[in-house]
């Protein structure tokens, strides 16, 4: 078995809900599980999925969590899990598992979570469990037990949660004496249980059950005092099961008395209550109760009186067809109620539909959260929502067949109540009067978007909202702004004009001038053209601006008349902007240099091409960058540089990128280094040209090859006449050069004479020693000896003159190296091949200079031999020596005497270093 493993430590804790935890492993760990191997991170094991036949045996023994779900396993031998003492969960679901071993957990003595869902296991005895006393959690679901006898979970004295859903459990009888007395959770739903008797739940006497599951039974039957054998239950769940009002009544009347705070009563066919439905839950205190999805169609008067204590009514996914002044009576408690999709009688007659007389909620004293979603109301009448003194939430999205207008009476009866936020959406609301919203002094967030607003707003609309946080406008029909129309809600924090077709933005004073206090303003999807400089002026506490699909092109080109318009300035604390698809094409140098906050700019589905330099040099604190689509080819450091320094995000896809050194190299280089996640990388970002690199990722573009060019880009910046004074003192000294220097030479020895000659002739036999290569000697001898007769003070050692004749070779090649002043190497291709210069003659000459600590050494090239290639063949380079010891041979002739001149200084120079 591979694996794969990391030395980190898995963090503290253990959650009790096992299905989360393996949820929130990481992706690449499920998906390697497909490659036949377990993955091993943080002491947590994923064998899933690997068709397994046994337990891995070569796992880390450190592991605490070991995944074996869908796998092909008959049994867990207690014997292979030794290894693995330090097991805190366990999870073999998903198998072919039919027995289990009592001797297990004696092998993990620190299990504490168990799950062998969906397997083979049909009976469990007593000594299954017995060993298993730290086990927290127990998932038995989707087995094939279809009865327990005796006691085998007695030991389970940790066990806080149950399940054995999924069985064919025909009781609830788990077994013959008390025990579980820490069991938190029971879960025994879609079983085959037709009864619920006192004698069969008498094993949770000592219990303080919070949730015990039993929907999806088939309950017919509440035997006396069957609740009064548990201990103390306070969530009861009997969803999904034909109870019907006879039967719930009676289940009511065996839950007097007991603990139950939470019952679930979802789908049971419960048609219509009377005053007595829920009669026996007098004696308790009860807070929550559902009767969602029962079709519902009847509420009668005092139906809840006996439920004082309630705090969470649902009775969503109803069809209730009347609410009467008394059908709430005895709530006075309720904190939450939901009425959604209560009230979806369809009717093309408005009295047929769903009615809601006057004062219905009046005993809801205390309700703070009332949902009317999805309801199919004639309307709101003047005392409907009458005494919700409490009221904070209220949703009323989607509720009435027909609401044109908000006049000034619509919410009249919510005049008393503190209502917080108000949810008006998809109401089919096309105008608002003014003072449509003057008795909700207290509210702080509208929401009358997904309407048909269409109208001129003039500010009256909004008269009374003192208090109003957020307006969402979005999605409206039309809206034609005043310089008045938000002057009356100067509060206002977040305003929400998205896709409204907005008229007269552009006008002076702006409809926004006096929102001193807005931190969010969206006006995108509107095909707004015009916009004032001043519109934004003064919104200094703004963060947030959303200008998107709009057609603000022409306000930032050089050509509008009287140039580009800056409508972002003074925006100071602006954190985020959105102008993607306005169609730009072009952008003014500083739009965004009051914008020093700014950390998310989105300029994508432009058509952006060149930007100007330091557009983005006070966007330092830029996190998120987006320039998707556009026709940017290059991605210049003196554009991109400042903000890409902090940069977490950038989107830069499907742009004609120009693959070529002066457009993308340091881009690129950027890209390989940075940590920063790059969306669609690289599959997105490709090159455009230059066609060798069409169709390519950037990814892909060699930069090595553009750092040749670096040091030429102060070439650039010269100014005209210093390149013109280099260009004249390049010719000249390409063409005069030799003659300055010989001239110069000439000059200073004639001066100053021969101050560095070594003055002990007598200690050299020979002035130089000639190394050549044996195809040279007759252009040695050619020019060597015509030097010597035109002066007398000078010999050169040549071997086919001087040397002894029957002397060893390399012997008299040492002596006469010995013997001479100086060493002449004579550079040809000839030498570079020679082997015996090669290996000898060279070597030996620089060692001796090397141990003497002598400047003794002479370059005479007779080619051109770069560089690279003298100190291959003769370990040589150029930048050894002094520049009067490197010489080359003229082409012409007129230069020689110059270059004897050179060559006998070199040959009087100094032979010390120092």
């Amino acid at each position: 078995m591979v694996r794969i493993s990391e030395g980190e430590v898995m963090s503290q804790g253990l959650s009790y809900h096992i299905y989360s935890f393996w949820g929130l492993l990481p992706l690449w760990m499920l998906c390697a599980s497909s490659a036949n191997k377990c993955v091993v991170r943080h002491e947590v094991a994923d064998c899933s999925h690997l068709r397994l036949t046994q337990v891995p045996a070569d796992l880390p023994a450190n592991i605490t969590v070991l995944n074996l779900t869908h796998n092909q396993l008959r049994k867990l031998p207690p014997a292979n899990f030794t290894r693995y003492s330090q097991l805190i969960i366990l999870d073999g679901g998903f198998n072919s598992i039919s027995k289990l071993e009592s001797e297990l957990c004696q092998k993990l003595p620190l299990l504490k979570v168990l799950n062998l869902q969906h397997n083979e296991l049909s009976q469990l005895s007593d000594k299954t469990f017995v060993y298993c006393v730290n086990l927290t959690e127990l998932h038995l679901t989707s087995n094939s037990i279809q009865k327990i006898k005796s006691n085998p979970f007695k030991n389970l004295k940790n066990l806080i949660k149950l399940d054995l859903a999924h069985n064919g459990l025909s009781s609830t009888k788990l077994g013959t004496e008390l025990q579980l007395e820490n069991l938190q959770e029971l879960s025994l739903s879609n079983n085959k249980i037709h009864a619920l008797r006192r004698e069969e739940l008498d094993f949770l006497g000592n219990s303080s059950l919070k949730k015990l599951e039993l929907s999806s039974n088939q309950i017919k039957e509440f035997s006396s005092g069957c609740f009064h054998a548990i201990g103390k239950l306070s969530g009861l769940f009997l969803n999904n099961i034909q109870l019907g009002s006879s039967l719930t009544e009676k289940l009511c009347l065996e839950l007097s008395n007991t603990s139950i705070q939470s019952l679930s009563l979802s789908n049971t066919q419960l048609y219509r209550t009377s005053n007595m439905t829920f009669f026996g839950l007098k004696e308790t205190n009860l807070t929550m109760l559902d009767l969602s999805h029962n079709s519902l169609n009847k509420i009668a008067n005092d139906s809840f009186a006996w439920l004082p204590h309630l705090e969470y009514l649902t009775l969503e996914n109803n069809n209730i067809e009347h609410l009467s002044s008394r059908s709430f009576y005895g709530l006075l408690n309720v904190r939450y109620l939901n009425l959604k999709r209560s009230f979806t009688k369809q009717s093309t007659s408005l009295a047929s539909l769903p009615k809601i007389d006057d004062f219905s909620f009046q005993w809801l004293k205390y309700l703070e959260h009332l949902n009317m979603e999805d309801n199919n109301f004639p309307g709101i009448k003047n005392n409907m929502f009458t005494g919700l003194i409490r009221l904070k939430y209220l949703s009323l999205s989607s509720s009435f067949t027909s609401l044109p207008t908000l006049t000034n009476e619509t919410f009249l009866s919510l005049a008393n109540s503190p209502l917080l936020i108000l949810n008006l959406t998809r109401n089919k609301i096309s105008k608002i009067e003014s003072g449509a919203f003057s008795w909700l002094g207290h509210l702080e967030v509208l929401d009358l978007g997904l309407n048909e607003i269409g109208q001129e707003l003039t500010g009256q609309e909004w008269r009374g909202l003192g208090n109003i946080v957020e307006i969402y406008l979005s999605y409206n029909k039309y809206l034609q702004l005043t310089s008045n129309s938000f002057a009356l809600v100067p509060s206002l924090q977040q305003l929400m004009l998205r896709r409204v077709a907005c008229k007269n933005v552009d006008i002076s004073p702006s409809p926004f001038c006096s929102l001193r206090n807005l931190t969010i303003l969206d006006l995108s999807n509107n095909n707004i053209a015009n916009i004032n400089e001043d519109m934004l002026e003064g919104l200094d506490k703004l963060e947030i601006l959303d200008l998107q699909h709009n057609n603000l092109a022409r306000l930032w080109k050089h050509a509008n008349p009287g140039g580009p318009v800056h409508f972002l300035k003074g925006l100071s604390h602006l954190h985020v902007l959105n102008l993607e698809s306005n169609g730009f094409d072009e952008i003014p140098q500083g739009a965004f240099k009051d914008l020093s906050e700014l950390k998310s700019i989105d300029l994508g589905l432009n058509n952006l091409n060149i930007l100007p330099p330091s557009l983005f040099d006070s966007q330092t604190s830029l996190k998120s960058l987006k320039l998707e689509k556009n026709l940017i080819t290059s991605v210049d450091k003196n554009v991109f540089g400042p903000p890409f320094k902090n940069l977490t995000n950038l989107d830069m896809r499907f742009n004609p990128f120009d693959c070529t050194c002066e457009s993308i190299a340091w881009f690129v280089n950027w890209i390989n280094g940075t940590h920063a996640n790059i969306s669609g990388l690289p599959d997105d970002y490709l090159c455009n040209t230059p066609p060798q690199y069409h169709g390519l990722s950037v990814t892909f573009f060699d930069t090595s090859a553009c750092k040749d060019s670096a040091p030429f880009e102060l070439l650039f910046i010269i100014n005209t006449s210093t390149l013109l004074f280099f260009i004249f003192i390049v010719l000249l000294v390409h063409f005069e050069g030799w003659r300055i220097s010989f001239y110069w030479n000439v000059s200073v020895h004639r001066i100053l004479g021969f101050k560095e000659i070594d003055r002990q002739p007598e200690q050299f036999e020979y002035a130089a020693y000639v190394i050549h290569a044996h195809k040279d000697r007759d252009w040695v001898w050619q020019h060597f000896s015509p030097m010597e007769e035109k002066d007398q003070s000078l010999k050169f050692c040549l071997e086919e003159r001087d040397f002894e004749a029957g002397a060893l070779e390399l012997e008299a090649i040492v002596n006469s190296i010995k013997r001479s002043r100086k060493t002449i190497f004579v550079i040809t291709q000839h030498l570079l091949k020679d082997p015996l210069c090669k290996r000898f003659k060279v070597h030996h000459a620089v060692q001796q200079a090397v141990e003497q600590n002598l400047d003794s050494i002479i370059l005479i090239f007779l080619e051109e031999i770069p560089d690279y290639k003298l100190n291959h063949a003769l370990c040589l380079r150029r930048g050894m020596f002094k520049s009067r010891c490197i010489l080359n041979w003229p082409v012409q002739k007129e230069r020689i005497s110059a270059f004897h001149h050179k060559l006998q200084v070199a040959l009087g120079s100094r032979n010390s270093v120092y």
